[in-house]
């Protein structure tokens, strides 16, 4: 199965993401196009069955500065962050990044039961 790649470049785009985190988990991924470390991360990441919402930070740099800012996380390339309630659950850089720690803290803050 792969991975569904969503392009992050807006900042209204990044506002959503974190409102859409307090139902549900959300990840985020800062990628280098022209770091070879960030390419093999990037590579294991797309053979998950992960939504994957991709920061290119060298042509969208301001908003991976506003994900450190709003995390309080610094900022890394590669990176990834899954966030839940608008707030950092997990973060990894290089090759720390591991697809099944993600899936496994994506599955340990599902989306909170809605009543009717």
């Amino acid at each position: 199965m792969n991975a569904d790649l969503v392009s992050l470049d807006s900042i209204e785009m990044l506002d959503r993401l974190f409102v859409r985190s307090r139902n549900e988990p959300v990840v985020l991924f800062k990628h280098s196009d022209s770091c070879s470390i960030s390419s093999n991360v990037f590579s294991d990441l797309q053979a998950s069955d992960l939504e994957i919402n991709v920061v290119v930070v060298q042509s969208a740099r301001h908003i991976s500065d506003l994900i450190a800012k709003r995390t309080g996380i610094r900022h890394q390339s590669p990176q990834a962050i899954v966030l839940s309630g608008e707030t950092a659950v997990y973060h990894a850089s290089h090759y720390d990044i591991d697809a099944d720690k993600i899936r496994a803290h994506v599955a340990s803050h599902p989306a909170p039961e809605t009543t009717i």
